[in-house]
């Protein structure tokens, strides 16, 4: 009887295509993206230890609510997004990153409050905010942080 020896390659490649495959790998039911994870997201805005009356919410996709918080006063409203599987992505040519301030969970309506709207991988704005509000993440395809800092207050 004689033995036959398969060539490592061979080998590597039926054992990957063979793992792929029974974890539904086949590059359709994840988007074309890898099935790998990417490593997670690291942000300049949520490094600092939060500070009193601050808000910092971090998320992997949209949409997504959070909160609500109570809020009451003016506020910088700062974000970021990141793509950890491409650094150094331009985001100006991504999906706009939508986030709203709602008091129930992603449902605009009278009292809602656009916070931001942009192409980018940063932003920042100055709001004045009243009420019970939720945090909604309405478009955007990457994580991202978002952090309220209080104006004025110590």
């Amino acid at each position: 009887m004689r033995t036959v020896r398969w060539p490592a390659a061979i080998v590597l490649l039926v054992a990957a295509l063979a793992g792929a495959t029974a974890c539904g790998g086949d590059g359709a039911s994840t988007g074309g993206r890898s099935a790998v994870a990417p490593p997670p997201a690291h942000f300049a805005i949520a490094r600092a230890p939060k500070r009193p009356g601050e808000i910092l919410v971090r998320g992997e996709a949209s949409p997504a609510s959070h909160g609500p918080f109570a809020l009451d006063g003016r506020y910088v409203a700062r974000f970021e997004q990141a793509a950890p599987e491409n650094p150094e992505l331009d985001f100006a040519g991504q999906t706009a990153f939508v986030v709203t301030l709602d008091s129930k969970p992603e449902q605009e309506g009278a009292g809602t409050v656009r916070l931001f709207r942009a192409a980018a991988r940063t932003g920042r704005r100055t709001v004045t905010l009243r009420g019970r509000l939720y945090i909604d993440v309405s478009f955007g395809d990457f994580p991202y942080a978002i952090r309220l800092t209080p104006v004025g207050r110590r």
